[in-house]
């Protein structure tokens, strides 16, 4: 049995590995405080994610690896507590006041469910403890009203600014609370950038930790208004294993390395096609493409979400699975890719922009 001193628990914290962020609790500076007191181990931990649903595992696995350092009568207390910051975004911009965050969920191509994946990420970062609205940037093809249950106009208190629409306990707006649901959108470029602008800057979204933004497939006129004008701490980009979604994916990853935005990693969705009569798993579009991607691309396969008819049916009804079924598996890949999606953007430069005053020299 090791000598218990601070050092000795401090070098052991060193060897266990934050499933989320890849890295050990210390390198990532999420020991706040250790404690030795009559041979008992106060252990303060800091993380930089939302992580409700994650913390009894913590402490119960954490608890376990100090085993190493005392006997099973000395008493082990592990405190967890959260604290979500700001993060870098594109260097001419700065971070939006009531916005920690902005996290912008993309595609290269439509139809690989990445408007389902947005709403049950930010759903998911909700349930986790985090204070969360969804922006549906989809001007032309607006689907978040319809997966979240809602419809009707945003309310506005002083008739030029609008209050988010709330659903499932996320903050919500979107070009389809203000049209009719059959109206098509024959908008050219310029008004479709400035309809995202607006309902990014004259929605008050109430202190937000993260901002998803469901973008629309490919990298047209809102994903460049979105890289240069609007402050994005991160990506990710949602792809299915089949090689030519994987091609249009490509494009959109590179999109958001020419603008300085970085990727926090991939999403692989319909990975498997799962029975719903017999429950047989089958890889009907290819397989480990996304884990591919990411290793070609230096980033983080952050998971793998299958084509399941239970998650199309739930979002068509307005009730996506992580609110409908919260103990099912599919709700457990949610939450564990949302929580490998901000712990790896936790890791990135915090903002400092708006802690030193500007300095005017006349």
């Amino acid at each position: 049995m090791a000598t218990l001193d601070k050092n000795a628990v401090n070098n052991l914290l060193k060897t266990f590995i934050d499933p989320h962020s890849d890295k050990d609790l210390v390198s990532a500076g999420n020991v706040l405080k250790i404690e030795i007191i009559d041979q008992k181990i106060h252990l303060t931990l800091r993380l930089g994610y939302p992580a409700k649903n994650y913390i009894a595992a913590l402490k119960s696995t954490l608890t376990a690896h100090l085993r190493h350092l005392v006997k099973e009568s000395c008493h082990i207390l592990i405190e967890v507590e959260t604290r979500i910051v700001s993060h870098a975004v594109q260097q001419a911009l700065k971070p939006l006041d009531n916005i920690k965050n902005i996290i912008a969920v993309a595609s290269g191509k439509g139809g690989v469910g990445k408007s389902t994946t947005s709403v049950n990420l930010a759903l998911a970062l909700a349930s986790e403890g985090a204070n969360v609205g969804i922006l549906d940037a989809d001007i032309y093809g607006p689907s978040i009203p319809m997966m979240l249950g809602l419809s009707g106009h945003p309310d506005s208190e002083d008739g030029k600014t609008m209050l988010p629409k709330m659903g499932y306990g996320i903050q919500t707006n979107s070009i389809g609370y203000l049209i009719d649901q059959e109206q098509p959108m024959i908008w050219r470029g310029p008004m479709v950038t400035s309809a995202l602008q607006q309902l990014l800057k004259d929605t008050q979204w109430n202190e937000l930790d993260y901002l998803i933004v469901d973008l629309p497939p490919g990298t047209g006129d809102i994903q460049l208004t979105l890289s240069q004008q609007i402050p994005v701490s991160g990506a990710v980009i949602v792809t299915t294993p089949q090689d030519i979604a994987l091609l249009d994916a490509q494009r959109g990853l590179g999109m958001f390395e020419k603008v300085s935005v970085s990727v926090l990693g991939i999403v692989e969705n319909m990975s498997t096609h799962i029975c719903s009569e017999c429950g047989h798993e089958e890889a009907i579009f290819g397989q480990g493409g996304g884990q591919i991607m990411a290793k070609k691309n230096s980033t983080e396969f952050l998971g793998s979400l299958p084509l399941d008819i239970h998650i199309r049916q739930l979002s068509d009804a307005g009730k996506p699975c992580v609110v409908a079924d919260p103990d099912s598996a599919i709700t457990q890949s949610y939450q564990k890719i949302a929580r490998k999606m901000t712990a790896k953007l936790a890791l990135k430069t915090k903002d400092f922009k708006n802690k030193f005053p500007n300095i005017v020299v006349e």
